[in-house]
């Protein structure tokens, strides 16, 4: 197997890792052509090198005015580079920064706002009405118009307001979180599927290579043996 010599690097390479600077496209031959004024199209480097300059044009693409990637791009970038997937990440942070008062809150949102607590409420309010007036009679400790009662309901009412407030911005946080997470994914499918397409394109542009390497070789065989025919 034949090696070559990098035009950048000056290392040498198997000769199928050889890629000329005529395939890496437009925007990563500029990015070489900026470290390296001397390269042309007609020079060559490893696919190794290439994918140093592919992965950082990646994240150049990615670069926001003020020049840095943000966190979610930047957990994009390190997935691929990786090769990890995202939704790996989101099942494993998914309440992982939850404090005990925001777990609170969503348990009692969440028993708050089912049949259980409406049925059950409803019974203790019946129990309640009905002690006070059918057994208790004139010894109630809490007879017509149920004072007592209506100050309870109203300690409930301004406590679980606030909680139910809670546990909604706590759903909002969460929704924020499902969004950034599907931009995320989306984000890294994108790139995977332009990575693809670049890969496609070289074993493409390697494959016609090679075809033409045989017909060379061919046609030079073809011409020795017509030279051979016409000597003898």
């Amino acid at each position: 197997m034949g090696t070559f010599k990098s035009a950048i690097s000056g290392k040498e390479f198997p000769e199928t890792d050889k890629i000329m600077g005529q395939n890496v496209g437009k925007s990563i031959f500029e990015m070489i052509k900026k470290e390296y004024p001397e390269f042309k199209v007609s020079d060559a480097i490893a696919a190794e090198e290439f994918g140093a300059y592919r992965d950082n044009h990646m994240s150049t693409m990615l670069l926001k005015d003020i020049r840095q990637l943000t966190k979610s791009e930047q957990t994009v970038m390190d997935s691929l580079n990786n090769g990890t997937t995202i939704t790996d990440k989101v099942d494993g942070d998914e309440g992982k920064d939850d404090t005990f008062g925001q777990r609170i809150a969503d348990k009692v949102a969440e028993f708050g706002g089912s049949w259980t607590f409406i049925l059950s409420f409803v019974g203790f309010l019946v129990i309640w009405i009905l002690t006070n007036v059918l057994f208790l009679v004139n010894k109630s400790f809490d007879p017509y118009p149920f004072i007592l009662l209506n100050l309870i309901l109203s300690c409930i009412a301004a406590l679980q307001a606030p909680v139910i407030m809670m546990s909604q911005n706590r759903q909002e946080e969460k929704d924020r979180d499902r969004a950034k997470n599907d931009y995320m994914i989306n984000l890294k499918s994108e790139l995977e599927i332009r990575l693809l397409h670049e890969k496609i394109d070289h074993l493409i542009i390697q494959q016609e290579e090679a075809l033409i390497q045989m017909q060379k070789q061919q046609i030079e065989r073809l011409e020795k043996i017509i030279e051979q025919t016409r000597k003898e």
